[in-house]
């Protein structure tokens, strides 16, 4: 199987993914893995030379990837799926869809228990087993 390339996140803090569920993305999840899609915002100087390297090699088959940073200091990848350039005042921001798979994922449920909660604090529901 052939090397990834890469797009490196040299300097700044971590990429901030938010998971997106368009409908034209479907289409990038099938596969054998469970996954999700998730979008990062990142500036650059040469967004029109990422986004070529990018078209290169999935013309020739090959993946491309983001490598960064996590917050402890870990290199992590994500595949890259889809990647797009915008001009900001300061240079250019480069729009990454990636595919997250499950064992990176944290998704959040946020359920407001407070009204529904009776006297012992357990909303009556009976405990698992």
């Amino acid at each position: 199987m052939t090397q990834p390339e890469k797009i490196t996140i040299i300097e700044g803090p971590p990429p901030t993914f938010e998971v997106v569920s368009d409908s034209w993305l479907l289409g990038l999840i099938e596969g054998p893995y469970a996954g999700m899609i998730a979008m990062c915002r990142v500036r650059t100087l040469n967004g029109p030379t990422l986004v070529e390297r990018c078209y290169r090699a999935w013309r020739d088959g090959t993946p491309m990837n983001l490598e960064y940073r996590t917050e402890d200091g870990l290199t992590q990848e994500a595949s890259i799926v889809a990647v797009r350039w915008v001009e900001v005042a300061d240079g250019h921001l480069l729009l990454l869809w990636v595919r997250l798979d499950d064992s990176r994922a944290e998704v959040e449920f946020g359920l407001d228990l407070d009204d529904s909660l009776d006297e012992a604090g357990d909303a009556g529901l009976d405990p698992l087993l």
